[in-house]
């Protein structure tokens, strides 16, 4: 192996050594407390330590790094305790997840670092997102983030390098090709030879090196970050090495034929720098024995503080305290004397997402069409001209990239809000809203400052892919806010508030009342409780409960009943929802339907009724019904959408409720 020393003091070389020697001792003493049993799983990093190091030691240290499972250098090299790495590790309340995850998923902001989730592949738009916030505040840093060959064939890599090429964004792509994914080599994961054909594709610089060589790393990944943070643009960097443990230690190594682990183990990437650093009489064995005893007494040290600490005492009220972050600002009233205009609920959004952009100067609005063209239903038309393309940036068909930039995004304090075309679309970023956004705050204390807005519903005649009702699909995932306006006023003041809030919050709005309703909406900023319910029609024979369009549908159905005094309750919040109100209505009527747009298997509407038939029994005159639309797709032909939607059997399941 050729080590290249350039210009490089012999400081700079033993300090690179130094920090090798530290994850590949953490390594031999995990390995022997697993076979001990008294550590539950390891993802050995053994053989590919020097990408880490090289890396870590390469940038500045407020630089963002976001790793992997086998890059315990990262967190070495960052001066992390190892109290609390091994605390973290073993789910104590010293680590970093407050054992509610385990090894690399956690982050860090005292240390720059943000650790992977289980699906590989979302990091990488994350880090898209905190390199947006250096650009926009024209920091010059650079972004770096790593993922496998393996992962390089999910959505999100392409996704990633696609938004950070097209924005020039300042992100190092460290790909780890150490050959497998998992147990699948990589003939079958991919048909190219080199990854440097991937970065030419994207239009950015690709360069392959040495993984094991730590001083090549070092050197490849200073010049870079040096050059990235003159000119802010993407790079990808492919790193060969090899694993030489299994993907975790219970899956073995027995699908990799041993000549490769031979051919490997003479480029070990600790024993090779060792040697070299003797042979050119920079370090002597004495050295080398010296620094390895202080990093076993260190890590010995590190493991006793760690097991003697207890395992977290369950508490179920900090358990559910912790799924949101805390919400310091209340909701505001419109100013005094302010005038109120005739407004479109299209025009209402518009509004209050424009004010909401000149209060906050740190929010960020993304989207498809977006930025000149106002959007496919125009609600940010005239947006660019005020507030600038940096701030209203058109994007790529690349929702999950996006969704992912907004979590990198409040990494650096940033606010965004996202819009989705259409509320179908929004499956294409899944899982960095369940899984991403939605768990990070409960995972490591980082709050996802990120508004989803959903256009959604049916009733224009657009079929079975820009018409459903999808907010049931979130309802089920704590760490997520769902909103559902009915009217133009509640529109603007829960995106107001919506915005303010510091989680991520769903917002939708329906596309059948964006031109179809009009009212009295205050001109000033003010913002609505979220979470509170609003009674909407006030009666004492049957309590309707509902949300969005069902607000509308029963108005109109209970004006032709005019016989029927019925309660409306507009939840306008759906996670979470008022369960005060549902059950003062239902106290107060007796009877209760629960309606909602979406078809009626697994809906909403079907929690609510549980919850009512659980908690308000003993006040009940009848059963707790509901109506939604018919468990089929969204049809297109009019004649079709009309029997799917429930509006027409909402009469008859009144009248049924009132017979009772």
């Amino acid at each position: 192996m050729n080590f290249n020393r350039k210009q490089y003091s012999n400081e700079t070389l033993i300090h690179l050594y130094k920090q090798l020697l530290k994850p590949r001792l953490i390594e031999e003493k995990m390995l022997i407390l697993l076979r001990q049993n008294q550590i539950s799983k390891w993802f050995s990093g053994i053989g590919q330590e020097a990408i880490s190091i090289g890396s870590v030691c390469a940038l500045e240290e407020d630089e963002y790094i976001l790793p992997m499972h086998r890059n315990l250098g990262i967190f070495t090299g960052r001066g992390i305790p190892f109290n609390r790495l091994f605390g973290q590790f073993q789910g104590k309340l010293s680590g970093f997840t407050k054992g509610r995850d385990r090894s690399f998923h956690f982050g860090t902001k005292d240390f720059h670092i943000v650790g992977m989730i289980s699906h590989l592949g979302p990091q990488m738009a994350v880090a898209d997102g905190i390199a947006l916030a250096d650009l926009l505040e024209e920091n010059k840093k650079v972004t770096l983030v790593f993922t496998g060959d393996g992962a390089t064939s999910e959505g999100d890599f392409h996704e990633a390098l696609n938004v950070a090429a097209v924005w020039n964004l300042p992100v190092i792509f460290l790909i780890e090709n150490n050959g497998y994914g998992l147990s699948t080599p990589n003939q079958e994961q991919f048909k190219f030879k080199s990854f440097m054909d991937k970065g030419p594709a994207y239009g950015m610089k690709a360069l392959s090196i040495d993984g094991n060589n730590v001083l090549e790393v070092y050197d490849t990944i200073k010049e870079t970050a040096e050059a990235i943070r003159k000119n802010p643009h993407p790079v990808l960097i492919e790193a060969l090495t090899f694993r030489m443990r299994g993907h975790e230690e219970a899956s073995g190594t027995k699908y990799v034929p041993q000549e490769l682990f031979e051919q490997w183990a003479a480029k070990d990437p600790v024993n090779t720098y060792e040697s070299y650093l003797l042979a050119e009489n920079i370090i002597s064995q004495d050295d080398i024995k010296t620094w390895k005893d202080e990093i076993r007494n260190l890590i010995d040290e590190g493991i006793s503080l760690a097991f003697a600490e207890k395992n977290p005492s369950p508490d179920t009220a900090k358990e559910m305290g912790d799924v949101y972050a805390p919400v310091s600002v209340r909701p505001s009233n419109p100013m005094a004397g302010t005038a109120k205009t005739k407004k479109r609920f299209v025009d209402a959004i518009s509004d209050g997402l424009g004010q909401s952009m000149e209060k906050f100067p740190n929010l960020v609005l993304m989207g498809q069409d977006i930025a000149e063209y106002g959007g496919v239903f125009k609600v940010t038309e005239g947006f660019v001209e005020k507030f600038g393309k940096s701030r209203v940036r058109n994007t790529p068909l690349c929702e999950s990239a996006i969704i992912g930039a907004g979590l990198g995004l409040s990494i650096k304090n940033y606010k965004s809000v996202i819009e989705m075309q259409f509320a179908d679309f929004v499956t294409c970023g899944f899982n960095q809203i369940v899984n991403n956004l939605a768990k990070s705050h409960y995972r490591w204390g980082q709050n996802a400052d990120v508004v989803i807005r959903m256009p959604t519903g049916a009733g224009t005649a657009a079929g079975p892919f820009h018409s459903q009702s999808n907010e049931a699909w979130f309802f089920h995932t704590p760490g997520l806010k769902i909103v559902y306006p009915s009217n133009p006023y509640d529109a603007k003041g829960l995106l107001t508030a919506a915005i303010e809030d510091p989680n991520p919050v769903m917002y939708f709005e329906h596309k059948y009342l964006y031109r179809s309703l009009a009212d009295e909406v205050p001109d000033s900023y003010y913002s609505l409780p979220i979470g509170k319910a609003n009674i909407v029609a006030e009666g004492n024979d049957l309590s309707i409960i509902t949300y969005g369009m069902g607000v509308q549908w029963a108005k109109e159905v209970l004006a032709e009943l005019s016989d029927i005094k019925a309660e409306i309750l507009d939840l306008r919040s759906l996670l979470p929802w008022d369960k005060e109100a549902v059950e003062k209505t239902v106290k107060k009527t007796g009877k209760a339907l629960v309606i909602n747009e979406d078809t009626l298997t697994g809906s909403i509407s079907a929690e609510i009724a549980a919850w009512i038939g659980e908690n308000c029994f003993n006040y009940l005159d009848a059963p707790v019904m509901r109506e939604g639309s018919l468990d089929t797709p969204v049809p297109f032909v009019s004649t079709l959408e009309i029997n799917f939607l429930p509006k027409n059997r909402i009469r008859e399941k009144i009248k049924e409720l009132m017979d009772y």
